[in-house]
Order: C-alpha cells, then structure tokens, then sequence
C-alpha cells in the first residue's frame, strides 16, 4: 500500500470514530463540556476527537466510553 493510501486510511478511521462519538454524545444529550469531566479530559480533547483532529488513544477511547456509558465497541 502506497504512503498515500496509508494516510488516507487513517484519515478516514479518525474521522468515523470522531463521528461515531458525536452521534452517540449527542444521542444522550450530553455536551461536549460534561463527556469531558465525565471522561477525566480536556474539552478541547473531545471537540478535537470529534472533528478527526486527534488520533486518539485506546487508553483515551476507553475513558470516553466510560463517559458516554457506553461500551468501547459503541464508537466504532
């Protein structure tokens, strides 16, 4: 797979799981403000998470899970 490809795969995985954890915040009416103290981070994490900004890591997705109430396998 071309270096190309490559980036534009992991593009597409942080945007879905961005998404996906939007749609599901959003589902329970939670702001961005309360899934991050509820998750133990940054609001800026979360907006950043959201949009496909950051890649998040799996110790970080299993605190947003928490926060959503949600399992891990939820946000994808």
């Amino acid at each position: 797979m071309s270096d190309h490809l490559k980036h534009v795969s992991e593009v597409t995985v942080v945007s879905k799981f961005g998404e996906r954890m939007r749609e599901i915040r959003l589902s329970k009416d939670i702001s961005q403000l309360e899934l991050a103290k509820r998750s133990g981070l940054h609001r800026n994490y979360i907006s950043d998470a959201e949009r496909g900004k950051r890649n998040v890591s799996l110790k970080c997705i299993d605190k947003i899970a928490f926060g959503l109430g949600c399992d891990v396998k939820d946000l994808f």
